[in-house]
């Protein structure tokens, strides 16, 4: 799939003004902020209709900054899974570094993840640094897999849409909890087999 650089450069200027952008994944639309900007994380949350309480996933731009999101002692167990599926729909939840906008962080950690979509890796790559990977829907709605969908949900919600045509839907990325002690939980089924 070619990536176009002028939507993507658009994209990225919007995420530094603290809009949010729609953009594709391996499986439907999702939508960005900047992961470190509270107030743009807190501004994604009214539009979505998030609830509160509920943590928000983040896509990094390769597996070092992904694992940067963590705090210092990284359980080993995080390190194998993300070598061995990174890029690709696996989300790891581990214990957060300190300073993560708190709508990102639930009780057991945040959750990361390296796209291996061609359109969302250019926007986190250029972008240069973590952002939000929450579908593009309103909370309880239906995720779209078309940029076309999304608009029609969402409207003026998304400050930039960055059409990469159609995703394929199908399972949601795969959400795996390690604890401290890296054990290994299985929190939602999905695009990626793990066995807990």
């Amino acid at each position: 799939m070619d990536v176009d650089a002028v939507a993507i450069a658009a994209a990225v200027a919007t995420l530094h003004d603290g809009g949010v952008v729609c953009f594709p994944t391996e499986t439907t639309y999702g939508l960005a902020v900047n992961a470190l900007d509270a107030a743009a994380v807190a501004r994604l949350c009214e539009r979505k209709l998030r609830p509160a309480g509920s943590p928000i996933a983040l896509i990094a731009p390769d597996v070092d900054g992904a694992l940067a999101l963590f705090a210092p002692k990284v359980p080993e167990r995080v390190l194998t899974l993300a070598h061995r599926y990174w890029p690709g729909p696996l989300t790891i939840v581990a214990a957060a570094r300190a300073g993560l906008p708190e709508e990102l962080v639930g009780d057991s950690g945040v959750g990361v993840r390296v796209s291996s979509h061609p359109v969302a890796a250019a926007l986190v790559r250029a972008f240069g640094g973590p952002i939000t990977a929450t579908s593009a829907n309103r909370s309880g709605e239906p995720a779209p897999t078309t940029a076309a969908a999304a608009r029609a949900a969402l409207g003026t919600a998304v400050d930039y849409y960055l059409d990469g045509g159609g995703t394929p839907g199908g399972p949601p990325s795969t959400i795996v909890l390690i604890t401290p002690h890296d054990e290994l939980q299985l929190l939602r089924a999905g695009a990626i087999s793990i066995e807990p």
